[in-house]
């Protein structure tokens, strides 16, 4: 018997437009618990081109640092005004943004805390595999100390760090997207 070989990977082909309508990039309710906050950016390929039809999928913790998955059984409350998971498509100029909640520090170990932040997924035309980053907010206290954010060489974190918009009467922060090239973005092995 011939062993089975695995089949190769695909990049995402031309059917991908359609996938990604049905953004649903509005965690929040009026319900909500936890300060409001709005991420923008725009998602750029290597030669600095906005990228019209990538998919930007964010995931994170509620206002109290929980999660709303089984494996989170710590007994912090669940919102349930707050699912945690949302979704955007860029548009023409590749801008994308969700509507959220400050994020809570989650454990890293029984120890040490991460700071607050967003995982995120970028999965986009011509990408063989989803790319997988985080958003960690400016001038919060905690980056100093997160664990995984002091593992990035120093002077590639800022690649990491979502920037508060000067003068927005709300808190407004910029996270651009560089899937490649100068100021890439850092991007996961998981």
């Amino acid at each position: 018997m011939t062993p089975r070989r695995l089949t190769p990977s695909q990049t995402i082909g031309p059917f991908f437009h359609g996938m990604i309508a049905g953004a649903a990039n509005v965690l929040v309710a009026e319900a909500t618990e936890g300060e409001r906050i709005r991420i923008e950016g725009r998602v750029y390929d290597g030669d600095h081109a906005p990228v019209p039809d990538a998919l930007v999928e964010i995931w994170q913790a509620n206002a109290r640092g929980r999660y709303r998955h089984p494996v989170d059984r710590r007994p912090i409350p669940l919102d349930p005004a707050f699912v945690g998971f949302g979704r955007a498509a860029t548009d023409e100029t590749g801008l994308y943004w969700f509507e959220t909640i400050k994020p809570g520090p989650v454990p890293f170990t029984a120890e040490r805390r991460q700071a607050p932040h967003l995982n995120v997924a970028v999965s986009a035309r011509g990408l063989l595999d989803h790319l997988f980053t985080r958003i960690y907010l400016e001038s919060e206290p905690a980056n100093a100390e997160d664990p995984v954010l002091q593992r990035v060489p120093a002077p590639r974190r800022d690649t990491l760090i979502a920037r508060r918009a000067a003068g927005a009467g709300r808190a407004v922060y910029r996270f651009d997207i560089v899937l490649q090239g100068e100021q890439e973005t850092v991007f996961f092995d998981l």
